[in-house]
């Protein structure tokens, strides 16, 4: 008995340590958020100042007195020139396009994060609960290996040799400018020592792991950093994982103890604000069924807290997960909070089956051959009569 108990565990060690689970969850996941956190700064573009500048209402001198109270980490308070400001709102924008590609995706999850937490524990009154979720994200992503599919970055390992020395220079290039990076904010940084430990950790990992694919790509260090790098990332996807769940329980059983849930009402009241109504007629219409409200309400609260309790069903949990996403749709369309409903999907992305992935995956591929062959075609007759493509115009 126990020699069985013994073989199946170690089983599972050598498969935690062998695979990187979840691959095409977590490459969905790096998507998701990465777009989300990049349609949101480009809609609030015009109005950053207003949100995360110096000469916003949240001034520069309040948030230095609120970071050193709650010890949080932010690169905008290093200096409160506004050219320091549009280079870290730049860099974040270009952060979150390198991350949804998966282009040099460990450097391009590490800026992520400076960006979102910069921006975020700036003014922290500006955010709302979809910006939790992107703050918590941002962090865990750095901990996963979210390009094994669907990235550059794995197509760039497609074309390489296995055990040959690796020749990358664009790498070691960058992780160089990072570093300078982080030398110039370790000194200026004063509060949230442990996202600057963080990135040192990060940057002294990657160092070591070039220096061991460099110059021993086939010794057992190579095979120890691949192992490490495994577990930890089968831990992240376990803590994004439990923190979708927490996330919907803490929902769900606060709601259950409101009065105006269990009355099934709740739902009436924000369809009857100004804020939360970008479809006046389409908000009445909903608010004017009784029997509607009550149904939405209550089954609101019974999928946030049945969720957790479903993972070890498949096939229920997958109907909740669809209900979840039609909900989060809703109220992007119903209250207009893309942002915080962009959020929420992709969080909840990672329960989706590998199966219906690969399914997306191919269709995705499909239309992208179709547009670039359709691209082809259209050049071609131009080619043969000497005339320049339109796409190389300009």
């Amino acid at each position: 008995m126990s020699t069985t108990t013994e073989r199946g565990a170690a089983r599972i060690v050598q498969r935690i340590t062998e695979t990187a689970f979840g691959p095409y969850q977590t490459a969905i996941v790096r998507i998701g958020f990465g777009t989300t956190w990049l349609v949101f700064l480009l809609v609030e573009l015009h109005h950053r100042h207003h949100l995360y500048g110096p000469g916003g209402p949240w001034s520069w001198a309040m948030g230095q007195e609120l970071v050193a109270n709650n010890n949080a980490f932010t690169g905008l308070l290093w200096s409160d020139n506004g050219l320091w400001f549009e280079t870290v709102y730049g860099l974040s924008i270009v952060a979150s396009f390198l991350l949804i590609l998966g282009w040099r995706t460990r450097a391009a999850a590490a800026l992520f994060m400076f960006g979102v937490l910069s921006l975020q524990n700036r003014s922290i009154f500006a955010g709302d609960g979809g910006d939790n979720v992107v703050h918590l994200m941002a962090i865990y992503l750095v901990f996963s290996r979210c390009a094994q599919v669907w990235s550059l970055d794995a197509r760039r390992a497609a074309r390489t040799v296995p055990g040959l020395p690796s020749r990358d220079r664009v790498g070691p290039l960058l992780w160089t400018v990072l570093g300078a990076g982080l030398v110039v904010g370790t000194f200026l940084n004063r509060t949230g020592l442990f996202v600057l430990v963080l990135l040192w950790g990060l940057w002294t990992a990657q160092g070591l792991w070039w220096l061991v694919c460099r110059y021993a790509p086939r010794s057992q260090p190579r095979a120890l950093l691949d192992v490490l790098a495994n577990v930890v990332h089968n831990g992240a996807l376990v803590v994004i994982m439990a923190e979708v769940c927490l996330i919907y329980a803490t929902a769900g059983w606060y709601k259950i103890q409101g009065t105006r849930w269990q009355d099934g009402t709740a739902l009436y009241y924000p369809l009857k604000l100004d804020y939360f109504t970008p479809w006046p007629a389409l908000s009445d219409a909903l608010a004017t069924s009784g029997l509607l409200m009550l149904v939405l309400t209550y089954g609101t609260v019974a999928v946030q807290v049945a969720f957790p309790f479903t993972l070890f069903n498949r096939r229920v949990k997958n109907v909740l997960l669809v209900a979840m996403i039609m909900e989060h749709a809703g109220i992007a369309v119903l209250l207009g909070l893309p942002v915080f409903s962009l959020a929420m999907i992709a969080a909840d992305a990672v329960f989706l089956p590998t199966a219906f992935l690969l399914w997306l995956g191919a269709r995705a591929a499909r239309a992208r051959d179709r547009l670039f062959s359709r691209s082809a075609a259209q050049e071609q007759p131009e080619r043969e009569n000497g005339e320049v493509p339109r796409t190389l115009v300009g």
